[in-house]
């Protein structure tokens, strides 16, 4: 009997049209039947702040429990100036708060980032690591996924046209299933 683990899936762009959105439906449709994998909005988030730590608004309290309820995350994510988007960043702060209450601890993760750029968004995921690392979320070192050149990576159905990224991601998305489990504290 296959065990089907839910991952929350967290884009670091809010374009409509993001390459980094578009990666994370595409890997939707190509997870296997033991991955669920769905996108955990992060846009309507508001600014963190501590002073709602004891009363957080509606959409924060929500955010949480979706992050709680997943047995692993997955960011997706561009580069913004070397480094991960502010609204990523600030989902990230509004999880892990109040200090003592965060809603990663102990979740599996990867990171994948996705650039129209040659070098495929190295600076955001090595500064995503290191947030991940204070937040003791165990990120999958291998395979890394710096995917370059995404301005040509997806067909009119949102699919992604490259052979090699595609079975590159499906290899991706089994290292992680192995890892979750393996790092799994439920």
């Amino acid at each position: 009997m296959i065990t089907t683990k839910n991952v929350a899936i967290l884009v670091g762009s809010l374009r409509k049209e993001s390459l980094n959105r578009k990666m994370a439906h595409a890997l939707i449709a190509l997870a296997p039947p033991s991955l669920k994998l769905e996108i955990v909005e992060i846009g309507n988030l508001p600014l963190f702040s501590q002073d709602f730590e004891a009363a957080p608004p509606a959409t924060v309290s929500t955010f949480k429990q979706q992050v709680e309820a997943a047995d692993a995350v997955l960011f997706i994510t561009p580069e913004y100036n070397r480094s991960v988007p502010g609204v990523l960043k600030n989902a990230i702060d509004v999880g892990s708060r109040p200090y003592g209450q965060s809603a990663w601890n102990g979740k599996p993760g990867a990171v994948i980032s996705v650039s129209p750029g040659a070098i495929g968004g190295f600076g955001a995921n090595h500064h995503l690591r290191q947030s991940l690392v204070f937040l003791n979320v165990p990120a999958m070192t291998q395979p890394e996924a710096y995917i370059g050149n995404a301005g040509s990576l997806f067909d009119d159905n949102g699919a992604i046209a490259s052979d090699a990224t595609r079975d590159f991601m499906q290899k991706f998305l089994l290292a992680f299933e192995q890892w979750i489990e393996r790092h799994s504290a439920r």
